[in-house]
């Protein structure tokens, strides 16, 4: 037996394969149920919209589209911790954005489309973003 299972629950057939795989398994082991993860449209999604706030410098804070990336997951509420880099430069540690289930990332897409509208930050082409 390997490792490790993983079996996402699309349908009928999964769920029962998931269930045999539970009673083929040994005493001890873990089984987590959780939901789906962001999607690779939303990351897609996610990067042009942080490029763009970083070329546009809000509030004269000039921070890289990953800098970006973990302050606004700090104003969403994702505790987010900051150490210095052998540049000097902070980088997070703590809740990473693959973590984040497709309802926390639709919040933080959400959250950061609103700091862009608040902040008069013009956006890419939404279809330019998906492509990039």
């Amino acid at each position: 037996m390997s490792d490790k299972i993983t079996i996402k629950l699309i349908d009928g057939e999964r769920r029962t394969r998931a269930a045999q795989a539970i009673h083929r398994v040994p005493d001890d082991w873990v089984v987590t149920i959780a939901p789906p993860t962001r999607t690779l449209d939303q990351n897609s999604m996610l990067w042009p919209l942080l490029q763009d706030i970083a070329r546009a410098q809000p509030m004269g804070r000039k921070h890289t589209p990953d800098d970006w990336k973990s302050i606004m997951m700090s104003a969403c509420g994702w505790e987010c911790q900051f150490q210095e880099g052998l540049d000097g430069r902070p980088f997070p540690l703590g809740f990473r954005s693959s973590q984040m289930t497709k309802a926390q990332f639709s919040n933080l897409i959400e959250f950061i489309l609103a700091f862009a509208a608040d902040h008069n930050i013009p956006l890419s082409d939404p279809q330019e973003r998906r492509a990039a």
